[in-house]
């Protein structure tokens, strides 16, 4: 059995290899080359010409093949003109999961056609399991949580497909991460001591405001900050400078901390508020991608989450109609903004996700 691994440079994709090895399969690393700028000398960044080098040294060193794919131009048009935009009309977009849905598993099945493997594989920290599909008769595939609760990502996973996932391997998903670490230690791999980068991995340094103005300065205008009642307290430089929840950098002086609670682009005006301004009961849910489920008719209970970081909470789901549902918590949650990924669970089953499109006011 082949399987194709893609590869980032990481410890965590450099452990996934191995395993898979381990278990007799016949490893392809593949590694993707993204972006013209990321290639500083020093950057940690996942992709970059410094970490596919080192793939590759990881590859020769666990005696598998390595390829590298050049998908700049599916990046830069699926994923950064989305974040660049995105940020520019005010919401919030997730290029990891842009990037999961348009570029990752897209090419890695493109190899596995290439190459005949039947299965893909990445190191995310997640599980996939096989279940009775509707009728009982054909079979599913689940995307189930990481047993590690701290590393889980099936957060960033939920835009897969039945194809993606009936032939996804994620030999992680039932690891804890100071476990992949131990095994690369023991392996004497290059990979087992790199800090993780927290960038993303076309701006580097985290500065990615900057990089949205390189990429439209004209897009980028000053205009008012505004409390709640609707009254000027300072002037912004430009709304995607901004995101819901964000407190500092608001150029507003005030005793009581102040935190973004809306982004206003047809004004463009940022509103500001006190931390309870910026809860929320309520938001509405387009783009939608169901996994182990049809499109609900009715109102369901899930658990929801709307970042990767935080944990699932109870709400109800309702269908407003078939392309958007209204998710409602049964308590108010710290900022969920529009852009951002909102991902439904029962138990630690994704059943699908989407992206918030609108996010009123409570009552």
């Amino acid at each position: 059995m082949e399987v194709i691994v893609a590869m980032s440079g990481g410890v965590d994709s450099s452990v996934a290899a191995y395993l898979l090895k381990q278990q007799g399969y016949r490893v392809t690393g593949l590694s993707f080359e993204l972006w013209d700028r990321r290639d500083t000398a020093n950057s940690n960044t996942c992709c970059s010409v410094r970490t596919i080098g080192i793939a590759k040294s990881v590859a020769k060193k666990l005696g598998i093949e390595h390829y590298t794919v050049d998908v700049r131009d599916s990046f830069y048009r699926h994923v950064i003109e989305d974040f660049c935009t995105s940020y520019i009309s005010g919401t919030t977009p997730n290029p990891c999961i842009l990037c999961n849905k348009h570029i990752k598993f897209d090419f890695l099945l493109r190899k596995a056609a290439e190459t005949g493997a039947g299965y893909i594989a990445t190191g995310h920290y997640a599980r996939t399991e096989s279940a009775p599909g509707a009728d009982m008769e054909e079979r599913m595939s689940l995307l189930k949580k990481g047993i590690d609760e701290r590393k889980d990502q099936s957060y960033v996973l939920y835009v897969m497909k039945q194809e993606e996932l009936s032939r996804a391997i994620f030999p992680l998903g039932g690891m804890k991460k100071q476990e992949t670490r131990r095994i690369a230690r023991q392996l004497g791999l290059s990979t087992a001591l790199r800090a993780e980068s927290q960038e993303i991995c076309f701006v580097g340094g985290d500065n990615y405001a900057d990089f949205i103005k390189s990429f439209s300065p004209e897009a980028l205008r000053p205009g008012p900050v505004v409390d709640t009642s609707g009254k000027v307290l300072g002037e912004h430089r430009g709304i995607a400078f901004y995101t819901i929840g964000q407190r500092k950098g608001l150029g507003t002086a005030s005793l009581q901390p102040r935190y973004v609670t809306a982004i206003d682009r047809e004004s463009n005006t940022v509103i500001v508020g006190s931390r309870e301004d910026a809860m929320r009961s309520k938001f509405k849910v387009k783009e939608l991608n169901w996994i182990s489920m049809p499109p609900p008719a009715e109102p369901f209970r899930a658990h929801v989450r709307i970042r990767s970081t935080m944990r699932e909470m109870p709400a109800t789901v309702t269908p407003d109609n078939g392309a958007v549902v209204t998710v409602e918590y049964d308590e108010p949650q710290w900022a969920p903004a529009p852009g951002q990924s909102a991902v439904f669970y029962h138990g630690d089953v994704v059943i699908g996700g989407g992206i918030i499109e609108y996010v009123p006011p409570d009552a």
